[in-house]
């Protein structure tokens, strides 16, 4: 922890010395953004929705491991494993939150299909509760449809099985730390409006 402070109480009385001490220790505290998504990924191992058959943290480190195990490159691989990394804090909007947590260092195809992964998920169970498990047909229009659709049924709802070996986390820690160290929003990395889609199975 540093020993100093900014002099002001009401942001609106910071001064300029006050705000340089702050983008220096914003600095320092965004570059360790990795290391608190792995403990968030941690946490899941331990405190976990109940009813299935695994950890959330298990389910993530499964996917994510089909994902490698597919050839995908280090974007599907890392937002794999993080796609449902807001389960935690926002069981709701889990999907918008996930997507929030990846979009600024990743390409806009793995952002769009994990903030939307929650509807397309739905064409597998959403009718045993009376909704319309075609909810996703909304988005049919949208160059990234197919990536969703091909996610959720390669590397998603096929990733709750007890029996399946994945790795573990230790193995993508350095895929993460590669991920988040990236400069946020850079085009070469965000790569708006481009279609990669799943490798081939």
């Amino acid at each position: 922890m540093v020993d100093k402070n900014v002099k002001f109480k009401h942001m609106k009385d910071g001064d300029k010395e006050d705000y340089m001490l702050l983008r220096e220790l914003e600095h320092k505290y965004v570059s360790l953004t990795y290391e608190r998504v792995i403990e968030e990924l941690d946490r899941q191992g331990k405190n976990t929705m109940e009813g299935y058959k695994i950890t959330r943290l298990d389910h993530g480190l499964q996917s994510a491991t089909r994902a490698y195990n597919d050839g995908a490159d280090i974007d599907w691989i890392v937002g794999t494993l993080l796609h449902d990394i807001g389960d935690g804090l926002a069981p709701q909007n889990h999907d918008r939150f996930s997507a929030e947590v990846i979009r600024p260092y990743v390409r806009e195809e793995v952002t769009w299909v994990i903030e939307h992964h929650g509807i397309f998920q739905m064409i597998y169970y959403a009718h045993h509760y009376g909704w319309d498990k075609n909810a996703r047909d909304k988005f049919k229009d949208n160059i990234y449809f197919q990536s969703c659709s091909d996610f959720c049924e390669r590397w998603d709802q096929t990733s709750f099985d007890p029996d399946y070996t994945n790795k573990d986390l230790d193995f993508f820690k350095p895929l993460i730390k590669e991920v988040f160290s990236r400069p946020a929003y850079k085009e070469e990395f965000i790569r708006k409006n481009t279609v990669l889609g799943l490798p081939k199975s």
